[in-house]
């Protein structure tokens, strides 16, 4: 069984930073993209940044230049690390991985909330 645990988040005022962590565990094979979406108070969930295997990344360009996407491929980690950020960030930030056990298939973690406010 697969697991992805997300740790950080939290309150941070305008202009902050902030980091965002997530661990996959259990039964895998291989980890292929890994990644984050969020989702606001009355908005669908949106992607926020992708990493493959081989560090390739995407992010929406609400967050280019903002927010960094990395991971660490021997602990199936990967890491968000968000600065100057703004208001319109506050939401549920959820992990996401498409992992092989070995059949590929889609994990999400837990979600954590990331306030921004003054």
């Amino acid at each position: 069984q697969v697991q992805l645990v997300q740790s950080g988040g939290g309150l941070v005022h305008p202009g902050g930073s902030l980091r965002l962590s997530c661990a996959a565990s259990g039964s895998i094979f291989s980890v292929y993209v890994m990644g984050w979406y969020r989702q606001a108070p009355g908005k669908q969930r949106e992607l926020v940044a992708t990493i493959t295997s081989d560090g390739s990344t995407d992010y929406a360009d609400s967050v280019k230049g903002r927010f960094t996407i990395s991971r660490n491929n021997p602990t199936n980690t990967n890491y968000l690390q968000m600065n100057s950020l703004k208001a319109e960030d506050t939401a549920v930030y959820y992990c996401y991985a498409r992992i092989a056990t070995p059949l590929f298939n889609d994990y999400w973690g837990q979600g954590t909330q990331v306030t921004v406010s003054s």
